[in-house]
């Protein structure tokens, strides 16, 4: 590894100065760049850590104690991780571990660390996960599991809330996309993909998630991005208007 490469934390002190590594050169995305900000600046009172690699790239972990967690997650003296991304060429040179020891460290006087994977895109692997130690000890439809890292034996292992496997929503008409600033790209895109609904004839409606009870409420397992059609779980990933309309025809 390149001795000039160092994992730094984000904190108060240099936010404002800092890239936050999601959303990097589209200035499309600057509105949600800036409400992603506010919303970590007001997460770092309740114990939120942000540690990414000193590049311009996607190597990041953001994880905060799971009581705080924007996660429908039961899961009492745990950390929870939100996101954990390495992508392009950081890939596959250990950096990843890297930044799960942080969390890890951080974790060692709690009960242990959880965080959500699915078999579709969007999340971390679960693979990646198991090889560091972290077993499933729980899973919601239609493909969500929950992984846990257990350094209190005697700790009862992490949930998800009955809610979260309901998969279904309210709102039985139209797509309605739950979302919140956790995510900085769906400021953007949440409006692109009712955009396109609304051209294929459906009601929209958007909804914004905008603390952990209403995300830990949540009927399906991401609990910041929710995708319903119909009354029905559509996605948890945030799609262009042009990605949306092609699903949207599959369905008819």
């Amino acid at each position: 590894m390149d001795e000039q490469l160092q994992i730094i934390e984000v904190n108060t002190s240099n936010i404002k100065e800092e890239h936050i590594c999601c959303a990097l050169s589209n200035k499309k995305n600057l509105k949600g760049v800036e409400a992603k900000k506010n919303w970590l600046s007001e997460r770092f009172v309740e114990g939120l850590r942000f540690y990414k690699l000193n590049v311009r790239g996607k190597v990041f972990i953001e994880y905060l104690p799971a009581e705080f967690a924007w996660r429908p997650v039961h899961a009492p003296g745990y950390l929870f991780i939100h996101c954990l991304w390495v992508s392009g060429q950081y890939k596959n040179k250990g950096w990843g571990k890297k930044l799960l020891a942080k969390c890890i460290t951080d974790a060692k006087n709690t009960n242990g660390v959880a965080v959500v994977t699915s078999k579709k895109p969007f999340l971390t692997d679960k693979k990646f996960f198991l090889k560091n130690g972290f077993k499933q000890t729980d899973t919601a439809d239609p493909h969500f599991e929950l992984m846990t890292l257990k350094l209190n034996s005697n700790a009862p292992n992490p949930v998800f809330y009955p809610t979260a496997k309901e998969a279904t929503c309210s709102i039985k008409k139209g797509m309605v996309i739950y979302y919140s600033s956790q995510c900085p790209f769906t400021e953007l895109y949440v409006n692109e993909m009712l955009e396109a609904a609304a051209e294929a004839g459906h009601d929209t409606k958007k909804i914004k998630i905008d603390s952990c009870k209403k995300a830990q409420q949540m009927t399906t397992a991401f609990g910041v991005f929710n995708v319903f059609l119909n009354g029905q779980f559509f996605a948890h990933q945030i799609f262009s208007k042009k990605q949306t309309t092609s699903l949207l025809q599959k369905l008819t």
